[in-house]
């Protein structure tokens, strides 16, 4: 390339040399150039939180006659235009940077400086963009600000969709009943309906769980600036800005009640985590339960078949494998990662500043993708499409010799216990030896051991 594609600009550093063409300013170049362990970047739902936060800002400032309405409203249009287009290029710093996040600060502020120049207004990245801010108290506050968001409009609306389409499944096949399972062992029957309502409400309760913590993450740290102290920010910024917040977002945040504890604790951040690692268990619990129920097909249960979405072996014609419940697991297993690392970043509140923000924003929001991801695909491509096998299950029953739990309170349960084993080792109907074994009729054996009485709980 010749000098003639780049700049030259001065930070308070010194002059630094930035692509002609980029928006970004000195210190995202700075941040370019030292951070390349990886190139993994902090989320977009990361950098609009971001984007939101210097919008309303701007807003906020200009009604404190702080800020001149050609620059705060430069701001503000700039920010508009990187919520609406997204800018995606210019977004580049990695997620292994400074602790504070400072950086991906600075290139927000720097992207809305480099737009504001082409409207022919100049600003400062730090004068102007990051008044009455510092990285110490937006970063915690995006991180806050982008997980709500993320979970107000990105994994509620999957998880309950996934509730949704598992009862409605749940309901077409109300009448058939199959065998229980515990320790992966025959059990007594069940209601398909009961086990797939038993689904749902697991994941009722992943959303139930999220949901109680919202109030304490729309609890914001904007306004404790650099330590906590909320040294160069107006007394009315933070309630202010965080009204413009809420009118941008919808959300109902408000200004933390302790900056100090803010900045430098992500006790909600790891409370959050924890929650999606529980979240990412009760999918895989499900999956699992779709891998066992489809097995075989003549070798395995085969009370299930899931959809066939593609060939399953490079080698075996005519063979398909659960491959949906299969991703959803993998996805389940980097969401219990990524809550590790949220645990771990957790730990480097030192002082009155946690080291780790932005690592622990990327896992958080990761994991929000991922959840949101699996449940909408196990939703939309297994369990929506998934045919049961209505003869298998009532085979199994049929047979199972653990019906015989019908009959201790009649007979005893060793009684019953010799049934049963003696119906296995005959491979007899546990009818048949019942009656040579008590004194109860057929018609009374016949209604005790009715596996429809007994999937609803030994009531008619």
């Amino acid at each position: 390339m010749t000098d003639r594609q780049y700049r030259i600009e001065e930070d308070s550093l010194g002059p630094v040399r930035i692509p002609a063409e980029a928006l970004y300013g000195p210190q995202t170049q700075r941040a370019l150039e030292n951070f390349v362990i990886s190139d993994r970047r902090l989320p977009q739902g990361f950098i609009r939180a971001l984007t939101i936060i210097k919008l309303a800002a701007a807003e906020t400032n200009m009604e404190l006659g702080l800020l001149d309405k050609k620059k705060g409203e430069a701001i503000a249009s700039c920010a508009q235009k990187i919520l609406q287009e997204g800018y995606d290029d210019q977004f580049l710093v990695s997620v292994f940077q400074t602790g504070s996040g400072t950086s991906t600060n600075m290139n927000v502020n720097e992207v809305i400086c480099g737009l504001a120049r082409q409207m022919g207004v100049e600003l400062s990245a730090n004068d102007h963009v990051n008044l009455g801010q510092s990285s110490n108290d937006v970063i915690p506050t995006a991180l806050h600000l982008a997980t709500a968001l993320g979970l107000r409009d990105v994994l509620r609306p999957s998880l309950e969709l996934l509730a949704g389409i598992v009862r409605k499944k749940g309901a077409e096949y109300s009448d058939v009943i199959k065998t229980g399972r515990t320790h992966l062992m025959d059990a007594l029957p069940i209601r398909l309906q009961a086990e797939l309502d038993g689904w749902a409400a697991q994941i009722d309760d992943c959303i139930h769980r999220l949901d109680s913590a919202m109030p304490r993450l729309s609890s914001l740290a904007l306004g404790g600036t650099a330590v906590g102290s909320g040294v160069n920010c107006h007394p009315e910024f933070p309630t202010r800005a965080i009204a413009g917040i809420n009118s941008l977002t919808g959300l109902s945040c408000t200004v933390s009640a302790s900056f100090y504890k803010s900045l430098s604790s992500l006790g909600t951040a790891v409370e959050i985590s924890g929650h999606l690692r529980g979240t990412a268990i009760a999918l895989m619990k499900i999956a699992n339960d779709l891998r066992w129920m489809n097995s075989g097909p003549l070798a395995g249960l085969g009370e299930i078949v899931l959809p066939a979405l593609q060939p399953g072996s490079s080698i075996m014609p005519a063979k398909v494998n659960p491959v949906i419940p299969e991703a959803v697991c993998m996805a389940a297993v980097q969401v219990i990662g990524n809550d590790t690392v949220v645990a771990l970043a957790a730990q480097s509140g030192n002082f009155q500043l946690n080291t780790m923000l932005p690592v622990a924003a990327a896992n958080l929001l990761d994991s929000i993708d991922l959840l949101a991801g699996a449940a909408a695909l196990l939703a939309k491509k297994a369990i929506a499409g998934m045919k049961i096998n209505r003869e298998v299950c009532s085979e199994a029953v049929a047979r199972n010799p653990i019906l015989v739990t019908a009959l201790n309170l009649r007979i005893g349960y060793l009684a019953s216990a010799r049934i049963a084993k003696r119906a296995m080792a005959e491979s007899r109907p546990i009818l048949e030896i019942a009656l040579e074994e008590t004194d109860l009729t057929r018609s009374e054996l016949i209604e005790l051991l009715d596996p429809t009485t007994l999937a609803d709980g030994g009531k008619k």
